[in-house]
């Protein structure tokens, strides 16, 4: 008897999860830009770079949420699993940006 190898290697595409990661983090720096460059009159107490942390921590965090999202719609699935796994990209990417953005403006902006 024989068993079968269930789990497969899937292939990977660097470039595309490297795009993917790019798209994700300009659309953290579009978001966050908002917030950031939408403020006239900063509290003081906030410091003289306070941008500098939101600026670097949204696009990092919504990268990674691309990636993740890409490597759940990357899995060989079929049917309404295929939906599902769409979903549930879409659903992580956003739930990891949001916490991205309020680690950003946390200490500022998100009191």
């Amino acid at each position: 008897m024989t068993t079968a190898n269930v789990l497969q290697k899937l292939p990977l595409s660097t470039a595309a999860l490297a795009k993917s990661a790019l798209i994700g983090a300009g659309i953290g720096l579009a978001i966050i830009s908002i917030f950031v460059f939408g403020v006239d009159r900063p509290n003081p107490a906030w410091g003289t770079y306070w941008q500098i942390k939101p600026l670097l921590l949204t696009p990092c965090a919504s990268a990674a949420g691309a990636v993740f999202f890409y490597l759940v719609n990357n899995l060989q699935l079929t049917g309404y699993l295929k939906a599902f796994a769409l979903v549930a990209g879409i659903l992580g990417f956003v739930v990891i940006l949001w916490v991205g953005v309020v680690l950003g403006l946390n200490g500022t902006m998100w009191d």
